[in-house]
């Protein structure tokens, strides 16, 4: 194999001595050590059965294991990034799905992903790390189960499968999206642009790398600039500071719940904010408030670029451009990568202006579901993608989104994006947070509600907000119920989850 194939192709014309990986209280990786990482991991997959068409499963704590693991063995394989926070349930069913050849796992860790790979007769493969070891090295060999005879090898094509995820599943059975050595270097070189990063930035990675958002955007952008990615291991808003101090990193990239997290322990530690080195801070996988990024930027002293992704279009669709053109609080900004369009409910293409479905097409898009003929014939239109997001182009090009269609609330008949309303309630200098949903109502079909969170030491009525919302929302768009709660359930990504909320919350019309 040559280093040229798979993600290993991002490596190429960095230079070896150059620092690629690092972790805290490691030493870090170098370029020429993932160049070798991924040689020596091509060769263990091989000795193990694995081909180039097999998918690899990965369970491992975030950290810099789990990014190196990802780009090397999606340089042989289809990578397959798992929650390690799955129960025995929920892997057995996500192996099942992906038809996993191996199971990646650290030598020896106990847990249901072992239990349920043993159950189902699913190769292990053990990474090994040594203790002096550069962060994200690794060792890998087979631990139990059979090595058989390589089903597919030879040279990796562009057009091969590197990543497998599955869907969030929130309305449906997840479906599991395919993205290419294609797709994936495209959308790497769609961030580093964005960006404008070079081999002297480095990212603070406090994403978790079994999302699209930390491997493509963290992960992938970096190594394509040549930049340094230092891997957490995982969003810890008390440690945050400390990490400014001793990373001093040029960015980091975070979902608005994380952003808001900071943001709250911020003023407890002025001086490493002022301190701090931050070209740019990023906010994608969810709607940033504009209040949230006004505050962001205050604090900071530094830009906020808020940008759109979606698994389907290996993470990045839009992104809010760098100084000195404008970031556009509440837009999620320019086309960024794929081409963006605005289609209506028929297939048809509305002017700028209108609101309607975002489409989108382009390198870094999926070719679509595996095994999923009808979701595709859905999620396709004359070529172009359905992202199942409502928005509208500005004339100036940006993209402002008005939510999920799955999310809008049909109040009866009357249909209203939850955005819309939380931007409102979050306008209050007591909030904190909120998540305005759907109630199901016997007679209305839907009626409005919001879960609030307040500031620490702050307090507001409800009526309160019901005034405020009163004044500036049409009366359908009020919510009629609104709950205060210390936090909002949260997906595995740290995403705000407004489907099903009601139903958690007890809440009834």
């Amino acid at each position: 194999m040559s280093i040229t194939e798979g993600l290993g192709s991002l490596l190429l014309g960095k230079p070896a001595e150059a620092t690629a990986i690092a972790a805290l209280g490691r030493r870090p990786a170098t370029y020429g050590d993932l160049r070798a990482l991924v040689e020596r991991t091509r060769a263990s997959l091989r000795a193990a059965g694995v081909g180039r068409a097999d998918r690899v499963a990965i369970v491992l704590p975030n950290g810099p294991e789990m990014a190196t693991s990802f780009v090397a063995v999606a340089s042989a394989a289809t990578s397959a990034p798992l929650n390690p926070g799955y129960k025995a349930d929920e892997l057995d069913f996500y192996l099942s799905d992906l038809d996993a050849r191996a199971l990646v796992l650290p030598r020896g860790m106990a847990g249901p992903a072992r239990e349920v790979a043993e159950r189902k007769g699913i190769p292990i493969l053990a990474l090994d790390v040594d203790a002096d070891a550069p962060a994200g090295l690794f060792r890998l060999s087979l631990e139990n189960g059979v090595a058989g005879a390589t089903r597919s090898d030879g040279p990796l094509e562009s057009d091969d499968i590197a990543l497998v995820l599955h869907t969030s599943g929130t309305t449906a059975r997840p479906k599991i999206v395919p993205l290419t050595i294609a797709n994936l270097c495209a959308s790497a070189g769609n961030i580093r642009a964005s960006l404008a990063l070079t081999s002297d930035d480095v990212c603070l990675n406090v994403m978790p790398l079994f999302h699209i958002h930390g491997l493509v955007a963290a992960v992938l952008a970096s190594l394509d600039a040549g930049a340094t990615v230092t891997c957490t291991p995982g969003f810890d808003a008390l440690k945050f500071f400390g990490w400014l101090e001793s990373v001093r990193p040029t960015w980091y990239t975070a979902v608005p719940t994380m952003h808001q997290a900071i943001l709250a322990r911020a003023a407890r530690n002025e001086a490493l904010v002022k301190a701090s080195r931050l070209r740019f801070i990023r906010s994608s996988s969810a709607s940033l408030p504009p209040q949230v990024m006004r505050e962001l930027g205050q604090t900071f002293g530094c830009p906020v670029i808020e940008a759109y992704g979606m698994t389907e279009a290996s993470h990045q669709m839009a992104s809010n451009p760098l100084p000195p053109r404008a970031q556009k609080a509440g837009s999620v900004g320019l086309p960024a990568g794929p081409e963006i369009s605005i289609m209506d409910d028929s297939g048809a293409m509305l002017p700028g202006g209108e609101e309607g479905e975002v489409v989108i097409r382009g390198p870094n898009v999926t070719h679509g579901y595996l095994g999923a003929p009808e979701a595709n014939a859905k999620a396709f239109t004359h070529g172009w993608f359905r992202t199942g997001d409502r928005g509208r182009l500005d004339p100036e090009g940006y993209l402002h989104l008005t939510g999920r269609i799955k999310e809008l609330i049909n109040r009866g008949g009357e249909k209203l994006s939850p955005l819309e309303v939380d931007a409102v309630l979050m306008d209050h200098p007591a909030v904190a947070q909120v998540v305005t949903f759907g109630v199901p109502h016997p007679k209305l079909g839907e009626e409005v509600a919001a879960a609030v969170v307040l500031r620490e030491g702050k307090t507001v009525t409800e009526r309160e907000l019901k005034e405020l919302a009163s004044a500036r929302l049409a009366g359908f768009k009020v919510p009629r119920t609104i709950v205060f709660v210390s936090e909002i359930p949260k997906g595995a990504t740290g995403k705000l989850q407004r489907i099903g909320l009601a139903e958690r919350l007890g809440i009834v019309s």
